[in-house]
């Protein structure tokens, strides 16, 4: 499969933007899909995790209760809507898929697919 993220650009502080991710072929709806971000400097690290239908989702603490990650499998899109944004959310932002089940999705070397990146970049 492959993966196409877009969505990204720059935003003030406390702001919002939504990324979307499309997949090709028809077999979205058989992949785990996640979010994950790369800062400058720093390791990939994990963002955000959806199940195949879309029923479960989980996140860690540092964007809990900020981000919300959704798909739309008839669309093969998944998409990330980030609110109340801060500076340390800048980074470039990838989507990702993989096969299996829904319980350990955090770990990058998880996945088997990558999209592009999208740079997110929150700043005044």
């Amino acid at each position: 499969v492959q993966l196409q993220a877009s969505g990204g650009g720059l935003v003030q502080p406390g702001g919002s933007l939504r990324l979307s991710c499309v997949a090709s072929g028809r077999t979205f709806g058989s992949y785990i899909m996640g979010w994950f971000r790369q800062a400058t400097g720093k390791e990939r690290e994990f963002v955000a995790a959806i199940n195949k239908s879309g029923s479960s989702t989980y996140y860690p603490d540092s964007v809990k209760g900020r981000f919300t990650i959704s798909r739309d499998n008839a669309k093969n899109t998944v998409y990330l809507q980030m609110n109340s944004l801060k500076s340390e959310d800048t980074a470039l932002y990838f989507c990702a898929a993989r096969k299996g089940t829904f319980t350990i999705v955090t770990r990058r070397d998880e996945y088997d697919y990558w999209g592009q990146g999208t740079q997110v970049t929150v700043s005044s």
